[in-house]
Formats: C-alpha cells, sequence, structure tokens
C-alpha cells in the first residue's frame, strides 16, 4: 500500500491553532517535487502532513508522503536498488541512520541546515545526527522515555506523592500498597519495555560516560555497574506487593495493557502507575482517563545523583541531494516547522527555540521541558543503538534476559553471564 498521498489544504485542517512563526529563510521552489517517507500511519501521519502543507505553502514546493511500514532499512533498501529513493527519509534508530551515511545513500546537511542545528539544538542531538565528523541528519520528533504516569484517584486514596527519588519512590508505592492498590503496572510481556526500566536506572546509577560504554559494548554486561543497575531493580521487581498481577502477572502483561491497568477504571486501578515514555499518553487516552486531571505524570526518579532521561526519536536524512531535500532538512531544524505539530499534541521537540506554550496540555509541556532542560546530559535508548539480533528482537537478547530477570530477580550475576553471552555474539567481539 504505497500510495503517495498529497499533503494540500483542502480539509482546512492545517490552519488550526495559532499560525507557526516566521523564523528562516527558504528557497523558492515552485514546480519542485519531492516525497518524504516515514514510518507514520493514522494521526501521526496527518499531523506530519499539516507540517509538510506549510512547506508546501512556503515554498512552492509539491510533497507526497509515503509510508515505509516498520522496516525502514528495507524499504529504502529497495527503493535505493530500483534507482528511486524518496528525496527524505525519517528514521526510527541510530544505527540505521549510520548505515544510510555508511552505504552513501544519506546526504550531508547543508550550510543552512546547520546553521538552524546550531541555533536551535543542544551539542547532544546535533552529535546523534552525525556519522564520522559529517552531520547527516535532523532529530525533528523525539520521545522522553523517562516517564511515570500516574492515577490521582489512586494516588490521593493512599496519600501519596509524586517522588523524586528512587527511595522516595519504592516508599511511595510501598504507601499506595498498603492502601490497597498494586503501585506498579509492568508490561513484561512486550521485553522492550525492561530494556527501558534498565536503561533509566543505569543511566541515573551509572552515568553518561559509562551508558555509553555499555551501549558500545566497550565494557561487559558483568561489569560491576551492570551488578548495581540490576540489584536495584530487583528491589521493585523482587518485592512482595508493588506490581501489579505479580511477576507473573507483569510477565502476561503487554504494554498497552500495562497502561489500561492504571487508567481503565480512574475510580478503582488495577494499578496505580506506570512507567513508559511520552507516547503513553495515546494509550492513557484509549483507556479513557483525562490528561491532567485523572492522569499525570512525573519524570523518573534520580536513582544516582541526577534523574535519567533516555530519549528515542525520528531523524530527517536527504536521500537525494537536491535543494528541495536540502530545504526541507532546514526546515524541519527551525521552531517554524516543531510548532506546526506541536499544537496538535502527540509530538515532543527536542528543539530550544520552540515555544513551550504551543503544547495543548500541562503533561505535554513538562515532557518536553525536561528534555530540553537535559542539554547533553540525556541518552538515547541504549537497546535502539545494539544490533538488533541483541537489542530488537521478540525471545532473545536484552528482551529475553530481562525477562528471565523479571521471572527471578535473585540471579542477577546469571542474567549478567546471559547478557554478556549474547551481547558478545552479536557485536562480534
Amino acid at each position: 500500500m504505497l500510495t503517495a498521498a498529497g499533503c494540500g489544504t483542502d480539509s482546512g485542517e492545517a490552519d488550526s491553532g495559532s499560525p507557526p512563526p516566521v523564523t528562516v529563510k527558504l528557497p523558492n521552489l515552485k514546480g519542485k517535487q519531492l516525497q518524504v517517507t516515514a514510518v507514520w500511519t493514522g494521526t501521526e501521519q496527518k499531523n506530519f502532513t499539516k507540517v509538510l502543507s506549510e512547506f508546501e505553502k512556503r515554498t512552492g514546493a509539491k510533497v507526497s508522503f509515503v509510508p515505509s511500514g516498520d522496516d525502514m532499512a528495507g524499504f529504502v533498501g529497495s527503493k535505493m536498488a530500483g534507482g528511486q529513493p524518496p528525496d527524505v527519509a525519517l528514521v526510527g534508530q541510530v544505527g540505521v541512520l549510520r548505515e544510510f551515511a555508511q552505504k552513501g545513500w544519506a546526504k550531508p546537511v547543508n550550510d543552512a541546515t546547520k546553521a538552524e542545528l546550531a541555533k536551535n539544538f543542544s551539542k547532544g542531538w546535533q552529535e546523534l545526527g552525525s556519522y564520522k565528523g559529517k552531520q547527516y541528519g535532523v532529530y525533528f520528533k523525539v520521545s522522553n522515555k523517562s516517564l511515570i504516569w500516574y492515577n490521582t484517584s489512586a494516588f490521593a486514596y493512599a496519600g501519596a506523592k509524586e517522588a523524586k527519588t528512587w527511595k522516595e519512590f519504592l516508599a511511595q508505592a510501598q504507601l499506595i500498597s498498603d492502601s490497597g492498590t498494586d503501585p506498579v503496572s509492568v508490561g513484561g510481556a512486550d521485553g522492550w519495555t525492561l530494556t527501558d526500566w534498565f536503561e533509566n536506572v543505569y543511566l541515573s546509577q551509572a552515568g553518561p560516560e559509562k551508558y555509553d560504554l555499555l551501549a558500545q559494548h566497550k565494557i561487559k554486561w558483568t561489569d560491576p555497574s551492570v551488578k548495581q543497575a540490576l540489584t536495584t531493580l530487583a528491589e521493585l521487581w523482587g518485592a512482595k506487593g508493588l506490581l501489579a498481577g505479580g511477576r507473573s502477572g507483569a510477565l502476561q502483561t503487554a504494554f498497552p495493557d500495562s497502561v489500561v491497568k492504571a487508567f481503565s477504571n480512574a475510580a478503582e486501578p488495577d494499578a496505580a502507575m506506570v512507567f513508559e515514555g511520552d507516547f503513553a499518553a495515546a494509550n492513557v487516552s484509549d483507556a479513557g482517563a483525562q490528561l491532567g486531571s485523572e492522569a499525570k505524570v512525573f519524570p523518573f526518579p534520580a536513582v544516582g545523583k541526577t534523574a535519567p532521561v533516555v530519549t528515542g526519536g525520528d531523524v530527517a536524512v536527504a536521500l537525494k541531494n537536491s535543494e528541495a531535500s536540502q530545504a526541507l532538512l532546514t526546515f524541519l531544524a527551525s521552531p517554524d516547522a516543531a510548532h506546526v505539530w506541536a499544537q496538535a499534541g502527540g509530538f515532543v521537540s527536542a528543539n530550544r527555540k520552540l515555544d513551550l506554550s504551543v503544547y495543548p496540555n500541562e503533561p505535554l509541556r513538562k515532557i518536553a521541558k525536561a528534555v530540553i532542560a537535559a542539554g547533553d546530559d540525556f541518552r538515547f535508548d541504549m537497546s535502539d543503538q545494539a544490533p538488533a539480533s541483541f537489542g530488537g528482537k521478540p525471545a532473545q537478547g536484552e528482551w529475553k534476559a530481562l525477562q528471565d530477570f523479571l521471572k527471578n530477580p535473585k540471579d542477577v550475576e546469571g542474567i549478567q553471564r546471559q547478557l554478556e553471552r549474547d551481547a558478545a555474539k552479536a557485536y562480534r567481539n
């Protein structure tokens, strides 16, 4: 189903909300055609189409959007083989961006885009979009994966409050448990949620430098820092009465259901809290809870000196070195483009110049603020940086090992050995 959808403004929806600022100069591209691909479908595609419509309006270019499906590397590879790649792709994994740059598929950005990036993004986001010292990408849509979502009724009934440290988090969880509600819902049937738990604990406790070393497998998973993080996780996963449905219940709960447990019954939920990124807001809404009143959010608690900010994101890369594709990257690096999607909701930007008041509600403003405030101290999802055989596939590698650990949180050293065996094979070192 690769039908290209035009990005006209005939529905009038693109004009809703406040008009975006005009901070960036774009060339006249009348008569030029541009094809863009991303994984987005449904509401996300509709909102991104509004961004492309604004670009059309300012430049005169005609833009078509083609959904790539989940396998962006496979989709772009087949188009490259056929000699007709899209002009711009929005890629969800750092590894895929690097692969495109290595193969010469991705083209370095021009000076105008570099200037926008320098003005609007922290050095950390610029470096994530580069390969071997050259800038290739613009992180347009990002996710904050360091959030605890909570049911306000359950908190009020237990007299619980938002936790700033891991110790406070465990104490509040116990307070909620004593009030008769299971405190923490975990979607352990999806191994990726468990990698996110580990990454947040590890980043806060071991620090960004160690995080980078482990992400590149420059230190082993048998390292004492990994033992410390797993031992910390076991304080929650291994404690009696803190997980919704216990460990076996958590292992049978898929991520969307873990959110439903906390929010489908606002007054008497099956759980009081659930951990995951800003994308959980959609699941909260699907469960029927009102964001900002029945459902609120606070940052993942600090395990070490500072609270972690683990991120994901979609990076725009030019697959054709044309004036039009470079102009689109320049536009996506500006606060003008971010403004269009931010006011529609379901979007977070790392652009420092985007006015936070544009976000449609307070929870989203808080989430975006935390990403900006992290400066260069955030880290990109570790499992998304790993070879897929270790960090990205069900029933193997990190997903499987952490599910085994959730099953038996006492076996810290056994899980470390399992993780190291799988990592050594995947990284081939």
